[in-house]
């Protein structure tokens, strides 16, 4: 196979994975539910509320089957996310800042609480979650302004905190996350349709749980600064509000068996789980001896890189010595964090990429493609990037240094120069990352016939 004919496979089992996980799909197949509970639930009014990458996909999906029903909602999705619709019938659409919160997710929020200021035990509220969701639902409790919410985030991100660790802060400084979106909507009955985009699963983390409860504390949040050694560039109005909590005198967040949470249903319709099956599936059809790694990888992006990659040259010895016939796809997905040092572009995927592409460097046979199912790769525009053994010969050879890039936190501005980054645009749905190797047997090579 040619490198255009393997590219064209991996994207192939990549979409795969993305149809799987498609949110409108997703939501429609819960459509009857929705209705036969409106039947028979003796409910007067329908409010549709989302937040997240996947949202307004989500809130099309739910106008255009229940569009009769629904008396009003709010949904919040990130730029460029809704098309340039501001308006599905009764359901207003915002869009907002991610990861980095801003003004029109504030605002947005607060006309959300609004809404949901007028629900009643007659109301059925149809929340709708995905990954994204914990920066486009932005309400900070007083004193703490946006810019030292904006702060707070930008700081955790840039030493490498992982999403649990982010959200355990976001969650208590915080009006609407750790269960209290749903404290806001109570007595209502609330129905929540979500999107992972975490590890595990865990509903508390996805979004900071709005409509979950909490298992973390204000003392967890306060130990999650000290972990990151950021006591001393937080911003004081949150340390203040931090404190404040775990002396008792602001309230937790909701916890297990809260009575505010008895009408609160919540409900798993995508996962990296689903989508990393899909992909196993597309692969087989493909013709390759596919083997699922895990579906939770983590840490710091240029070592799962390092990781996998060491797990493809084991897979490649074995094909070297005639113990698999077939070419191999190995698949693997979670998410995974970059600690910034550098002052160059880039995001977790295209960094990983990078640390395995020098890690595989010379291995003829290899191949690599690692990108958000989101289709943005941190603050870029590219989902990920693709690698072979012959990516870092090439950058060599146009006088590139990718030990330099990668320290700089620039593997973007990397695969830039070398045409090899992953774009996709928006996809509408967001279940954290995938990476799929591809690895062929040793005769011929897996490019013959390439021009790189």
């Amino acid at each position: 196979m040619t490198e255009e004919e393997v590219k064209t496979k991996a994207f192939h089992i990549f979409n795969a994975a993305l149809s799987s996980v498609n949110p409108y799909t997703a939501v429609k197949a819960r459509a009857v539910d929705l209705i036969s509970f409106y039947h028979s639930g003796h409910i007067k009014k329908v409010f549709v509320i989302g937040f997240g990458k996947a949202s307004f996909e989500m809130a099309r999906a739910i106008n255009e089957t229940l569009g009769k029903i629904i008396d009003k909602g709010i949904i919040i999705t990130k730029y460029g996310h809704a098309k340039g619709i501001a308006k599905l019938d009764k359901i207003r659409v915002f869009e907002a800042g991610h990861p980095i919160p801003d003004g029109s997710g504030v605002d947005a929020t607060k006309k959300m609480m609004e809404v949901l200021k007028e629900a009643d035990d007659s109301t059925l509220v149809i929340c709708l979650i995905s990954g994204g969701g914990s920066a486009l639902l932005v309400a900070p409790m007083e004193p703490i302004t946006l810019e030292e919410k904006q702060d707070t985030t930008r700081l955790l991100l840039e030493a490498g905190a992982d999403i649990n660790d982010v959200n355990t802060v976001r969650k208590h400084i915080s009006l609407v996350k750790g269960g209290r979106l749903a404290q806001i909507a109570y007595p209502a009955r609330i129905k929540s349709l979500i999107l992972s985009d975490v590890i595990g699963d865990r509903l508390h983390v996805i979004a900071s749980g709005p409509t979950t409860f909490d298992t973390t504390t204000y003392h967890n949040a306060i130990e999650v600064i000290k972990k990151y050694r950021l006591s001393d560039k937080i911003p004081l109005h949150v340390m203040e509000v931090l404190d404040k909590g775990m002396n008792g005198d602001i309230p937790e967040t909701l916890k297990e068996k809260d009575p505010v949470l008895i009408n609160t249903e919540n409900t798993i319709i995508g996962s990296n789980r689903i989508a990393i099956a899909a992909a196993e599936k597309m692969a087989i059809e493909l013709g390759f001896h596919t083997e699922i790694l895990t579906s939770e990888i983590e840490g710091e992006a240029k070592e799962a890189g390092r990781w996998l990659a060491g797990i493809a040259k084991a897979y490649k010895e074995k094909k070297e010595k005639s113990e698999i016939n077939k070419p191999v796809c190995l698949l693997s997905g979670g998410e995974t964090t970059v600690k910034v040092i550098g002052n160059g572009k880039g995001g977790r995927n295209t960094e990983l990429a990078l640390a395995f592409a020098m890690e595989t460097e010379g291995y003829n046979g290899i191949f690599l493609l690692s990108a958000g199912t989101d289709g943005t790769d941190g603050p870029t525009d590219a989902a990920g990037a693709y690698v072979t053994g012959n990516t870092i010969p090439k950058a060599k050879g146009l006088g590139l240094d990718p030990l330099e890039y990668l320290k700089n936190n620039d593997s973007y501005n990397f695969f830039k120069k070398l045409g090899s980054l992953f774009i996709t645009g928006p996809t509408g749905t967001n279940v954290m990352d995938i990476q799929i190797i591809l690895i062929q047997n040793p005769c011929g090579g897996l490019f013959s016939g390439s021009s790189t």
